[in-house]
């Protein structure tokens, strides 16, 4: 395994934020949701497409706080536009099981 330094570590922002909206996304080539996210004040809302299917519906996915990445740049997936990648394990079978603070914890809060 590479190891990386604290530097390259601390260019990635991995923020916590809070799904407002999720939708199907039915033009994606494999089944995902649209999401809009909550990173409070200073980020904002940014929208994902996320492959998350297997183990959520839109309507368990609104209002649930979450662990993304939000400086990359922004990724077109079919007609939208991505611009944060939400993070999480691979079960077993391949589904996504997402990562989130386990208590609540201000949205835009950094991982730290």
């Amino acid at each position: 395994m590479e190891q990386i330094c604290w530097n390259d570590f601390d260019k990635v922002q991995l923020r916590a934020g809070t799904i407002r909206r999720a939708e199907p996304f039915p033009e994606a080539r494999k089944p995902a949701y649209r999401l809009w996210v909550d990173f409070g004040p200073e980020i904002g809302t940014l929208r994902s497409s996320a492959q998350i299917t297997a183990h959520y519906t839109p309507q368990q996915l609104e209002g649930r706080q979450i662990v993304a990445v939000v400086n990359f740049p922004p990724k077109q997936i079919g007609p939208f536009m991505s611009e944060c990648l939400v993070t999480g394990f691979a079960d077993h079978e391949g589904g996504i099981v997402l990562i989130a603070p386990d208590a609540p914890v201000p949205d835009g809060a950094r991982l730290m």
